[in-house]
């Protein structure tokens, strides 16, 4: 239907995959007035197509049989005066990522993708959020959740919410503090920061913040670490009063 070359690799069936979804959000969202014109009951069996550019259109089902591709939904049109408009919307969502799938993972058997290529597939996949949840807000209130649930980490894994005048004040490995206190003000800014850094990157590997990770805050340096980095269990985290990173322990002991 489309007259493009198919995706041979995992990088490229991801990319058609984010392609076609990105125009079925279109549909079912920013351009929602002009889709819901083409399903026109009066009119035979329509499908939503997501296309690799990320646009989309509304037409009959390929004659071709089998098709060369898996077929999206057949007959949404019949459904929209039936239903409430956001509830019409919601299903042709659901059938939609069922679709995105299904054309993903045929493209993955057609090129003989193995289990390791498949996994890798769907977890590239899994990290975006799924049409229906885009269409319905779920993916919204997910990312509140999440955003208050870390808030909220803070204070259960070592790094309790202090007031920053209470907090302990860092002093850099590669700069000791003075016993005059001289170079605290130039300390204070490296601390603030770090602090700054620390609430977005890992400080032992310096990767991003991931949702699916588990974090703990150092109460020293306030840097934020994957657990594994600093093999620290949310078990063994529980225990702990007050955490201190690698570095802050080790700088500690040579004090």
């Amino acid at each position: 239907m489309e007259g493009i070359p198919h995706p041979k690799t995992v990088e490229e069936v991801f990319n058609d995959f984010k392609g076609r979804r990105a125009g079925l959000i279109k549909a079912l969202t920013s351009d929602v007035e002009k889709f819901y014109q083409q399903c026109d009951p009066e009119k035979e069996n329509l499908c939503l197509y997501g296309l690799p550019n990320e646009t989309w259109e509304v037409n009959l089902p390929v004659e071709e049989v089998p098709p060369e591709l898996p077929e999206p939904a057949l007959g949404i049109n019949f459904a929209r005066n039936g239903m409430l408009e956001k509830d019409w919307l919601s299903l042709v969502a659901v059938h939609s990522d069922s679709w995105l799938l299904s054309v993903s993972f045929y493209f993955g058997a057609r090129f003989g993708f193995g289990k390791n290529e498949r996994k890798r597939l769907f977890q590239m996949i899994n990290d975006f959020p799924t049409v229906f949840e885009i269409v319905t807000g779920a993916a919204k209130q997910a990312k509140e959740q999440l955003s208050a649930q870390n808030n909220s980490s803070k204070s259960n894994y070592g790094g309790r919410m202090q007031p920053r005048e209470a907090q302990p004040k860092v002093v850099k490995m590669s700069a000791p503090k003075d016993e005059d206190g001289s170079g605290e003000e130039e300390d204070e800014e490296e601390e603030e920061e770090e602090n700054e850094q620390g609430a977005t990157l890992c400080g032992a590997c310096g990767d991003n913040y991931a949702s699916d990770e588990f974090w703990i805050c150092c109460d020293i340096c306030e840097r934020w670490f994957h657990g594994k980095c600093v093999k620290i269990t949310p078990a063994k985290a529980e225990h702990i009063k007050q955490y201190k990173c690698p570095s802050c322990g080790s700088k500690r002991a040579r004090v």
